[in-house]
């Protein structure tokens, strides 16, 4: 591979941590950057995975030293996740992309615009909100179905954690982003452990993203925790506008 895509792909993998780091949604960045440089669509979303998990994983790191993480939805969703995830990614080739996209675009409009109808949603924690039943169905929803879809496609898992532990926990947007950077950390193992075994990983191209996409990934999640939830919630809404474009760009461009 030449020298200046390398350095095109490392400075994606910078870019993607930042955005992960933040709200997720940083395949946005990388997935295009691996097939913009030649790389097959499996090994461009096998390698995605090496390099976001390290990323994602330095980012829940760094909140869970300043921030306050729902520990008790977090680690038992993130233990789920895993094997959710890998369970996605097995069933990724039987279906089909072409419709789920529609799905996933009218999911991300309705998203936009609860958060911008809502304003005063995620701008401060709202424990009275919380339940039995509550933390049961945020363990089961981020665990086993947001980790199933990342399995099979991936675009909006952080930003679909991040609106489900606000909506269900009453979670503000940082604490909320925090506690989803542990079960993305899961969700990325799952699909890793799959993708690895089967051989689609490009370890040596892995490991030089995996490097930028932490450093990204720090300066993303100390920006987040010293500017606040209205830094969140802007960058959700930039993330989440992105998103949809692109998808709309994939189904119908």
């Amino acid at each position: 591979m030449p020298l200046e895509q390398v350095l095109m792909l490392l400075v994606a993998a910078a870019g993607a941590g930042w955005v992960d780091a933040v709200v997720g949604g940083g395949g946005l960045l990388q997935l295009p950057a691996l097939m913009m440089a030649g790389v097959a669509p499996v090994e461009a979303m096998a390698t995605n995975k090496f390099s976001s998990v390290f990323g994602t994983a330095s980012a829940a790191v760094t909140y869970t030293r300043t921030t306050k993480v729902d520990r008790p939805v977090a680690l038992p969703a993130a233990g789920l996740a895993v094997l959710s995830a890998a369970l996605g990614a097995s069933a990724a080739a039987a279906i089909s992309a072409e419709v789920l996209r529609p799905v996933v675009m009218v999911v991300l409009l309705g998203v936009a615009a609860f958060v911008t109808l809502r304003p005063a949603m995620g701008a401060v924690s709202r424990p009275h909100l919380r339940t039995r039943a509550r933390v049961v169905a945020a363990v089961l929803t981020a665990g086993v179905g947001i980790a199933f879809y990342d399995g099979i496609m991936g675009p909006g898992t952080g930003t679909f954690l991040i609106i489900a532990f606000t909506v269900l926990l009453g979670l503000d947007f940082v604490s909320a982003s925090a506690s989803a950077k542990i079960i993305n950390t899961g969700t990325n193992v799952g699909a890793l452990l799959l993708f690895g075994w089967q051989g689609h990983v490009l370890w040596a191209l892995g490991l030089g993203m995996a490097a930028c996409n932490i450093a990204g990934a720090q300066l993303g999640a100390r920006m987040a925790i010293r500017r606040g939830t209205g830094f969140v919630r802007v960058v959700l809404l930039c993330v989440v506008a992105a998103m949809v474009t692109r998808l709309a760009w994939q189904q119908f461009g």
